[in-house]
């Protein structure tokens, strides 16, 4: 009996606008997951919260955007657990790194920390099927990640209250400037078929 075979394409019926549409609405899983890690480790100021929280933020995170790149089961766990080992190691990392603080400079140098880390455990997904282009994708959500915090400490947020992720005004400009990755994956997809 032959192996059945899965794919991690979307399906036909998917246009699109329809996939650009889903990678949008997934803006809501950074404040999401990063108030489910406040709720539950509160604030980031100490190496334990930081890394907990990176893993809560970032299993929330990655299955909001696993949905939203509409894949099979297979890619929604590695994406899923790439998203939240990769932010665990950022935010640890990064946190540290500016010692815990919220000025806008420590926020942008940790946002870039943290979206290297997440990028590159998110490109360890997509290598496979995307080839040498996907080791660019750290770089650039470093600059997306450091991006997302300006835009939440500039919109007066309270991030003195040492958030895992920035907010909802941040994660909005994220999701747009990251519009590439379902972009990217669709013509990828439409290559390979």
């Amino acid at each position: 009996m032959p192996a059945v075979q899965t794919t991690s394409a979307p399906t036909a019926r998917h246009s699109l606008p329809r996939d650009l549409i889903r990678w949008l609405v997934t803006f809501l899983g950074y404040p999401l997951g990063g108030f489910v890690a406040w709720l539950v480790l509160g604030p980031v100021d100490s190496l334990a919260p930081a890394l907990l929280g990176g893993l809560v933020t970032g299993a929330i995170l990655g299955a909001v955007q696993a949905w939203g790149l509409a894949r099979d089961g297979r890619f929604f766990a590695q994406w899923s657990a790439a998203t939240s080992v990769g932010l665990m190691a950022g935010l640890g990392l990064g946190a540290t790194t500016v010692d815990y603080d919220t000025t806008l400079s420590a926020l942008v140098i940790q946002g870039a920390i943290c979206g290297f880390f997440v990028g590159a455990a998110q490109a360890v997904v997509l290598r496979p099927t995307r080839g040498i282009p996907v080791l660019a994708w750290p770089f650039f959500l470093a600059v997306v990640w450091a991006a997302g915090w300006t835009v939440t400490t500039s919109a007066g947020i309270g991030v003195d209250e040492q958030f895992t992720v920035f907010g909802a005004s941040g994660a909005l400009v994220v999701a747009l400037l990251t519009l590439v990755l379902p972009f990217v994956l669709r013509r990828s997809d439409a290559r390979t078929r």
